[in-house]
């Protein structure tokens, strides 16, 4: 018999815990945090609300609303992170120098910090806030996983074909540590994937396996 992935249960429940501008109104800095990170239409938010089965995070039609760090509690030891959007250029440059501030300064001294999803259009991979959220990664260590989001945009043999080109050029300029897949959130496409990477790193991968024993 298989058995369910012990986060499933955990991100159904989520719930919203808090909102920080700055690093010092961020929770207590223990347990096991994974953020969700992307370009301002990558369709984080949307991701996000899939996996959690909730809106939780706020999608809009006007990319680069999330200007906060967003937390989402999935029990008392984790929490999911969502990360501001960059680069949509109606944002006022000052906005984006704060956020900028605040998101290195998070990802730089966050120690529950876990991992990183990383969004990616897949029809626009690789831009320029990709390339260094993918330098940050690997210079610091932190363990990342790559969605290329609305993969239900392209027919299934172009998505294989842009994920196959996309993990190409990671390899060869970051190395074999980060994962990619594809996924689409309004066709529910590559959950169970992204959900035994976020069990993975918040340590519920044996939980499931131990239980049953």
């Amino acid at each position: 018999m298989q058995l369910k992935n012990p986060i499933l249960g955990l991100c159904q429940q989520s719930t919203f815990m808090l909102s920080a501008a700055k690093v010092d109104q961020c929770p207590d800095d223990e347990g096991f945090e994974v953020a969700f990170a992307g370009r301002s239409n990558a369709g984080k938010s949307s991701a996000l609300n899939t996996l959690t089965h909730a809106s939780l995070a706020r999608t809009s039609k006007t990319p680069g609303r999330t200007q906060l760090l967003n937390f989402f509690k999935l029990d008392d030891e984790r929490r999911l992170v969502d990360l501001p959007g960059y680069g949509y250029a109606k944002v006022p440059i000052p906005l984006k120098q704060h956020w900028q501030r605040h998101l290195e300064a998070y990802l730089g001294s966050r120690e529950s910090l876990k991992g990183l999803i990383l969004m990616m259009d897949i029809r626009h991979p690789m831009t320029d806030f990709d390339l260094l959220m993918l330098d940050w990664a690997v210079a610091s260590g932190m363990p990342m996983h790559i969605l290329l989001t609305k993969a239900d945009k392209l027919t299934y043999g172009a998505a294989k074909n842009t994920l196959l080109k996309v993990q190409s050029e990671i390899r060869k300029g970051w190395g074999e540590t980060i994962t990619i897949q594809l996924f689409s959130a309004s066709k529910r496409m590559g959950l169970e994937e992204a959900y035994t990477v976020l069990a993975d790193w918040m340590e519920l991968a044996d939980k499931g396996s131990e239980e049953a024993e």
